[in-house]
């Protein structure tokens, strides 16, 4: 096998790990954003609560876009549970 080849084979495999790992986080922050969004829009969640879990999950989507599910689906976790959410 040439050299570029499994460079090319290699990039490929780490390409597919990160965006398996963003997907398997993103799906689980739509999710969330979903629910809290519809919450707050009857009314159910108050603008301050609202704020401060949209402030928790910008750190979980950064943590989702770089590669570091584990950290992201802690994080949201850990806001779900914070704020009367967890599953």
């Amino acid at each position: 096998m040439r050299m570029w080849h499994v460079a090319a084979v290699g990039a490929a495999l780490l390409y597919a790990g990160v965006n398996a790992a963003w997907a398997g986080c993103n799906e689980r922050l739509d999710r969330y954003q979903a629910v809290v969004g519809d919450d707050h829009r009857t009314g159910n969640v108050n603008e301050s609560v609202y704020v401060q879990i949209e402030r928790e999950l910008s750190r979980a989507t950064a943590a989702c876009t770089a590669g570091r599910e584990a950290e992201a689906l802690s994080l949201i976790h850990e806001s779900e549970v914070r704020h009367g959410y967890h599953p």
